[in-house]
């Protein structure tokens, strides 16, 4: 109809025929036509062929009366039925015209749009994301966040964290309501295995996941989540991850890691207290005045925050967990127990028996409390199960006690022993630290004996009390 349209302006603008043929690149005869034909009013290019009747007459058209009678007494009846019974009146053509004819006439119910808006202390969203970021000194790296975000006041808070595990949730969602001043009613999440393990088709989840669950019950917490036929609730949760790339990755250029956690800062301060949220047309930090008296105090600073993790004290009377062996005492071998892990420090529960470590985070480090490794040798009987087991506890210092005690061991076959009783009295007297660096030295100088580390360690302390 455009060039219906275009063909009109030229000749109404004096050219003639042959030379508005030329210029809209159609046939004289079509310039004829449209010459002697009413001028053009609409662009419905559909609606004007169908009123020419122009192409191939459709064979399904006939048959649209007998498809809108049928679905106006039975509207969610199967194209396939409705296939059939067209088909016993007369209908030859195929099925793929007759389905579009069907979808194109069938009622639609359409559902209205509920808005998921909440009251003051009423909501807050939270949920991961991920976003590969290009540094400015060439460098990329897949960053993962988490961010949370109270749905009244339009406060955030993003922290950016090493994985996507239950641990990382947990604190991070604590860190980030203890900033606000406390909780509200319901904290709303997608539904990741770190939160849900199963639920029915109608939402309600049937088995939680254990570790994030014992979390909400010792923070206080209450939780709902999103469920896929609840698009409102769920987009929502995902625009606020949407919200966090497009406003801060995707803007802005780092340098580095250390400068993409100071931008990071700026960022919190200028969506929080300098920006109006475009929501609500008024700065997030405004509101949260009005949210903060509707928020409720956590049962448990973050810090003091432990996670629950069901346990097994094996047989060498170690719980291993992460791939880090935490000693227990001999007594508690073989028993269930729990392990509360939290941020800088591990406690074991097995019975009667409570122990406490540092927590461990180099690969493969454990922790053995000394008066655990006594008791395991107290525990053994006989001198050579005595002294092997003395040895295989050395060789948990790590590598510079596998080549120490190797080396010890092919130079001395018959009196290893006498070395490993004195290297193990020594490692209960001063530790895992002093004797590893002392048998690091040992290596450097090629010299491989305990009176090497006795004397290594008396000259460590002599120059310790020179210096104070």
């Amino acid at each position: 109809m455009l060039k219906r349209h275009e063909v009109e302006i030229l000749l109404k603008a004096g050219h003639c025929k042959a030379e508005v043929a030329r210029l809209a690149g159609v046939s004289l005869r079509s310039v004829n036509r449209i010459a002697e034909e009413a001028p053009v009013v609409h662009v419905d290019d559909a609606a004007e062929r169908e009123k020419r009747r122009i192409g191939r007459p459709s064979i399904v058209e006939d048959f649209r009366k007998l498809v809108v009678k049928i679905l106006e007494e039975k509207p969610d009846l199967p194209s396939l039925e409705i296939l059939r019974r067209i088909r016993e009146s007369g209908y030859r053509g195929g099925k793929t015209a007759l389905y579009a004819l069907v979808a194109s006439v069938r009622p639609k119910e359409i559902k209205p749009l509920i808005r998921f808006d909440g009251l003051p202390g009423e909501f807050s969203q939270h949920d991961f994301g991920e976003v590969e970021v290009a540094f400015l000194d060439g460098s990329t790296r897949r960053v993962h966040f988490f961010a949370s975000r109270l749905k009244y006041s339009r406060f955030i808070r993003v922290s950016v964290v090493q994985d996507q595990t239950v641990e990382s949730l947990v604190r991070n969602l604590a860190e980030h309501l203890d900033s606000w001043g406390g909780a509200p009613l319901m904290c709303v999440f997608d539904r990741p295995k770190t939160v849900a393990l199963k639920w029915r088709r109608n939402g309600e989840v049937t088995e939680w996941n254990p570790v994030f669950a014992y979390a909400m019950l010792e923070l206080g917490i209450g939780v709902e989540l999103c469920w896929p036929q609840q698009p409102n609730q769920k987009g929502a949760v995902e625009n606020l991850v949407g919200f966090v790339k497009s406003s801060l990755f995707k803007v802005r250029c780092f340098h580095d890691q250390a400068d993409l956690e100071q931008q990071l800062v700026e960022w919190h301060r200028e969506v929080n207290q300098e920006r109006p949220c475009r929501a609500t047309g008024i700065i997030p930090a405004v509101r949260l005045s009005e949210e903060a008296p509707r928020l409720r105090s956590l049962k448990v600073r973050p810090k003091d925050l432990a996670l629950r993790i069901p346990v097994y004290v094996g047989p060498t009377g170690t719980v291993l967990h992460d791939g880090h062996p935490y000693s227990m005492p001999p007594e508690a071998i073989s028993m269930p127990a729990t392990l509360y892990l939290y941020a800088a420090r591990v406690r074991i529960v097995a019975g009667r028996y409570e122990v406490n470590h540092p927590r461990k985070f180099v690969a493969h480090e454990g922790s053995t409390l000394a008066s655990h490794r006594a008791a395991m040798v107290a525990a053994v009987s006989g001198k050579r199960g005595k002294r092997y087991l003395k040895r295989q506890q050395l060789l948990e210092l790590g590598e510079p006690a596998f080549l120490y005690l190797t080396e010890i061991v092919h130079r001395r076959p018959r009196q290893w022993f006498h070395d490993i009783d004195r290297l193990h009295d020594i490692l209960q007297s001063h530790g895992q630290e002093v004797l590893r660096r002392a048998m690091e030295e040992g290596i450097k100088e090629q010299v491989f004996s305990s009176s090497y580390v006795e004397r290594f360690l008396q000259r460590s302390l002599i120059f310790q009390e020179v210096i104070q």
